[in-house]
């Protein structure tokens, strides 16, 4: 009886219980419903949408039309499409009504040709069977995007379903772009001329292919972001004012000296104030389609504007020893590893302090990135005492402490395996930033006859890069042959060096992405238009796996190439061992304490002085 009785208590409380459960249950979904959110803990908001985005959105005057064309079928289709349909309800919750969305399965010959029209280009999808059998699936369909908004309409012809990584950073752009188009919104940003300088339009991003040549700076902003227009802007010795209309202007580096009236007009259009500059330059001036890579030292008197700003360009080149800038080429005998310490790989690492960070990955430029490679720098000082308290100067780029300076009137920057360092050894800056209401960076008129603000009325801004090929890739530039032109054009690469050539390639696979992406961010922090940083950093893949307790790698100034292979074969080990550890440890240790807690549990419910209440 008094089991009886047990049981019957027993049921009434598990009811109870579950009554409770279920209550709960549905007054969380009562709470929760239309106030829906997603944390995510990834560094790069990877699977929530940016409040860039989200601004973007809400600044539309109508809402925008996102008609997104899928095929479903395979696993990988039906996975892109699920991350696909997440991404587009997140900007459905951000816009507040002013996004609107419609998937189209285009399977109907209707649909095909309505897709057809719209822009989008068929594609074929396979997928290899999961059991490892030699058997393909294949379907065909569309996947891509039509975006509307007002009378204007831009397309994403395709979507890759093995990579959705950047998907919202295109997504933005387009939108971004039809909304700057359909409202007149215009972003002009001036390039310096005349001066022999780099060109963003020079094709010497990467070897030369054929007729053509290759891409270059230029040619990848124009298509991927037309929402920017770059503008040439000739000084002609001062002559004229600079462009009012301009949101900023670039400066790339010169061949020739500036003038005192030409720096006098970059200074006056600076104090108009909300304007900016961007500067990527160094005293290391080498010519284009040179193999020697044989650099004169000449800061083709910049150094006179900048340093008025609070950062001062030095007459040096800078040879990183510490951070050991090496890429990995096949030669005849394997992979051989080339380094160059006139060109400083600098990474975010956290080891050092904010005072001594290597890259500040907060900086609009370099937002989020985690390795740039700069280029043949110069040093720069910050000289805090030429602007008011007010005015923010920073370093957002340094040198590992191992680095030291060259002067003279020629440097050889020819790659070689031995380097000799010149001490002495210390953190050089080589990126740096001045923003906030700059003070003229002449103190006196002279006699120019050019007037300017002795102070901006409102903020602007003065970056400098201190690296003469930052917007380039350094071994295509030296190792491409000259321009023949004419019939000789259809011959592509003649006269250019194979060596630098077999390094060019690897260089670019490596940091040209960073590169284009600093350039465009750039672009953002010259107009004022920062939001979309974080929709842009989505676009770089996640770092690799790190480990806190092993530490990287001290690469001295002296080292030669046995010891610092000797160092990196003892970093791959350690990595090995606590990888191998890992591995282990999640392969038997987590099963062997599960079977442990169970035989705990067994024997407690054996022990008949152990008694369990619900």
């Amino acid at each position: 009886m008094a089991n009886e009785q047990d049981r019957r208590k027993a049921a009434a409380q598990t009811g109870a219980y579950l009554f409770v459960i279920a209550a709960i249950a549905v007054m969380a979904n009562m709470f929760s419903a239309g106030a829906y959110s997603r944390t995510d803990w990834t560094k790069n908001e990877r699977y929530t949408l940016s409040k860039g985005s989200g601004r973007l959105i809400n600044t539309l005057k109508t809402p925008v039309q996102v008609d997104a064309y899928i095929t479903r079928g395979l696993a990988q289709l039906d996975a892109f499409n699920r991350d696909l349909t997440d991404l587009l309800k997140e900007y459905e919750r951000a816009g507040n009504g002013k996004f609107e969305y419609t998937l189209i399965e285009a399977k109907t010959d209707e649909l095909k040709e309505q897709a057809k029209e719209a822009g989008l280009q068929p594609m074929a999808f396979g997928e290899s069977d999961a059991t490892g059998e030699d058997q393909t699936s294949i379907a065909q369909g569309y996947m891509g995007l039509v975006i509307k908004y007002g009378s204007e309409k831009q397309v994403i012809p395709q979507l890759n379903p093995s990579q959705a990584t950047g998907l919202e950073f295109w997504i933005t752009n387009k939108i971004r772009e039809i909304r700057d188009k359909a409202d007149d919104i215009k972003h002009k940003v001036g390039v310096v001329t005349g001066k022999d300088e780099l060109k963003l339009d020079d094709p010497n991003l990467t070897p030369k292919q054929g007729q053509g040549g290759g891409p270059s700076i230029k040619a990848i902003l124009g298509q991927a972001f037309p929402f920017y227009e770059l503008v040439d802007v000739e000084l002609a010795d001062g002559a004229t004012e600079i462009d009012k209309e301009l949101d900023g202007l670039i400066i790339t580096q010169p061949q020739k000296d500036y003038t005192d009236k030409e720096l006098r007009r970059i200074d006056q259009f600076l104090m108009l104030g909300g304007k900016s500059l961007a500067v990527f330059a160094s005293a290391v001036t080498m010519k284009a389609n040179d193999p020697t890579m044989s650099a004169t030292l000449n800061t083709h008197n910049l150094d006179k504007l900048l340093a008025g700003y609070g950062v001062d360009m030095k007459k040096d080149a800078v040879f990183d020893y510490g951070a050991q800038f090496r890429i990995p080429i096949m030669t005849q005998g394997g992979v051989a590893s080339i380094r160059h310490p006139g060109i400083a790989q600098v990474v975010n690492d956290p080891r050092f302090d904010e005072d001594k960070r290597l890259l500040d990955p907060s900086f609009a430029g370099f937002f989020r990135m985690e390795e740039l490679a700069f280029p043949f720098p110069s040093s720069l000082e910050i000289l805090r005492d030429k602007q008011p308290s007010d005015v923010k100067i920073y370093a957002v780029a340094r040198t590992t402490p191992a680095a030291g300076v060259v002067t003279g009137d020629v440097i050889d920057m020819k790659m070689r395996r031995e380097w000799q360092p010149k001490p002495p050894f210390e953190q050089r800056i080589i990126a740096a930033v001045a923003e906030g209401k700059l003070k003229s960076a002449f103190s006196e008129p002279g006699d120019s006859g050019i007037k300017a603000n002795a102070q901006a009325p409102e903020a602007s801004r003065v970056l400098v890069v201190s690296s003469s090929q930052f917007l380039t890739n350094p071994f295509a530039r030296a190792g491409n042959g000259p321009e023949l032109g004419g019939q000789f054009a259809q011959f592509g690469n003649v006269g250019g060096d194979q060596q630098l050539l077999m390094i060019a390639g690897p260089y670019a696979q490596r940091y040209l992405t960073n590169v284009i992406l600093s350039v465009k961010n750039t672009l953002d922090w010259i107009s004022g238009d920062a939001d979309l940083l974080a929709a842009s950093a989505k676009i770089i893949g996640d770092p690799n796996l790190t480990y806190s307790s092993i530490t990287k790698p001290s690469i001295e100034a002296e080292d030669d190439d046995v010891a610092i292979k000797k160092k990196d074969e003892e970093y791959r080990t350690a990595r090995k061992d606590v990888q191998r550890k890992v591995q282990w440890t999640l392969t038997l240790g987590m099963p062997f304490l599960f079977g442990l807690f169970g035989l705990f549990r067994w024997r407690s419910r054996r022990n008949p002085g152990n008694k369990y209440k619900l």
